[in-house]
């Protein structure tokens, strides 16, 4: 109705008024020239600034000067510098990264109050909800475009093919190259995603990481490492055909498909064919949220796995360790 787009604008605006403060633009100089960003090619489809610099956007999150962005926009980063919305420049320095998550922490040192922005609840979003992206596309600082949530949980999204622990939601709220690490806004002016990739094949569809699973890791960041913790097995989907075979009502879980010998899952007796229902009792939806349960649930702590054994059902007892950082992932 009338009186709901009047009321909608009106908070936009006043939404914009607010936040923006709290946006800043990213530079940063990157060794060599002419290097280019994997994760910008297959989804912006143009290479970065020359002479190895580049553009993107963050949020503050901390009076001390902590600022939220895209891995991907500092990575190898040189010098990084950000600009806030009164054009006022501080050279900044990583503090922390997550690549697998695609978010990084950097802090730069204010000397002058700093407006922030608070962190909501993606869980709690709602597919056809109003959402608003800030952020500097093409260069244009402070740019204000408005969408809803088109759609939650895209786990087949993976920027430059890299594999990802990310659940994007997917959004209609224009996002171009220069948006990159900017938030996703509700309309009560909390970061509900970080904008993060777009489709150059599609119009309209944007991409950002949820913030529920940036809140997971963000204390490690603050130390300047993430710890992944390792479960040691290799995945697969379960189908809708196996899902029968099983006695399952849904095709939900994770198959394992196989074993390093000596890891956690072996030494838990866990078994090729096997398929993983729940951990720690809250139900597994897929491998995707397997792998991301696994990964965050913390080294050297213990877990409790439900399996799916051909039609039987057991629980079995898993003790994690550290993601074994020299192999390849």
């Amino acid at each position: 109705t009338l009186s709901e787009a009047g009321y909608a604008s009106i908070s936009f605006a006043d939404l914009a008024a607010s936040t923006s403060p709290a946006v800043v633009n990213i530079s940063v100089r990157r060794s060599g020239q002419g290097a280019t960003n994997p994760f910008m090619m297959p989804f912006f489809g143009i290479p970065e600034q020359p002479h190895g610099q580049g553009l993107g956007t963050g949020f503050i999150i901390h009076s001390d000067g902590y600022v939220l962005t895209n891995h991907h926009v500092v990575a190898d980063a040189t010098e990084i510098e950000v600009t806030l919305d009164n054009e006022r420049a501080y050279k900044a320095k990583l503090i922390g990264a997550h690549p697998q998550l695609d978010v990084a922490l950097i802090q730069f040192q204010p000397d002058t109050r700093l407006a922030v922005v608070p962190l909501g609840d993606s869980h709690g979003l709602r597919i056809g909800e109003w959402v608003v992206a800030i952020g500097q596309p093409f260069g244009l600082g402070h740019t204000v475009t408005a969408g809803i949530v088109s759609a939650k949980g895209r786990r087949d999204v993976q920027p430059g093919n890299k594999p990802m622990y990310a659940n994007f939601i997917q959004t209609d709220a224009s996002i171009n190259p220069g948006n990159s690490g900017g938030p996703l806004l509700n309309v009560r002016g909390e970061v509900v995603g970080i904008n993060t990739a777009i489709n150059a094949a599609g119009q309209g569809i944007g991409f950002a990481v949820p913030i529920h699973m940036v809140k997971t890791v963000l204390p490690q960041l603050r130390q300047g490492h993430v710890s992944r913790s390792y479960l040691g097995v290799r995945l697969a989907p379960v189908s809708q055909p196996m899902a029968r075979r099983l006695g399952l009502k849904r095709a939900t879980g994770a198959l394992v498909r196989e074993v390093e010998r000596g890891q956690p899952a072996d030494k838990a007796g866990i078994s090729p064919g096997d398929v993983i229902t729940h951990w720690n009792g809250q139900e597994v939806r897929d491998m995707g949220d397997l792998t991301w349960r696994a990964s965050t649930f913390g080294t050297h702590e213990r877990v409790e796995i439900t399996i799916r054994r051909g039609t039987d059902e057991r629980t079995l007892k898993a003790k994690l360790k550290a993601f074994p950082e020299t192999r390849q992932a």
